[in-house]
C-alpha cells in the first residue's frame, strides 16, 4: 500500500528529500507520490510539517 499527499500540501519539499527510493515529485498543487515505485516505508510521513501524508 502506497503513501498519498493530501491538499493540506504546501510544497515544502521535505519529503521529496527524504524519499529513499525517489517516489516523490513535484506537482503542480502539491507533490506526488508514485504508487509504482513508493516502498511504504512511511519516511515521507514521519517527516510531513503540514501532516499531509497518510496511508491509502
Amino acid at each position: 500500500m502506497a503513501r498519498v499527499i493530501t491538499d493540506e500540501c504546501v510544497k515544502c519539499g521535505t519529503c521529496a528529500s527524504n524519499c529513499p527510493v525517489g517516489a516523490i515529485t513535484e506537482g503542480d498543487a502539491k507533490f506526488n507520490i508514485d504508487k509504482d515505485t513508493c516502498i511504504d516505508c512511511g519516511a515521507c510521513e514521519a517527516d510531513c510539517p503540514s501532516g499531509a501524508i497518510k496511508a491509502e
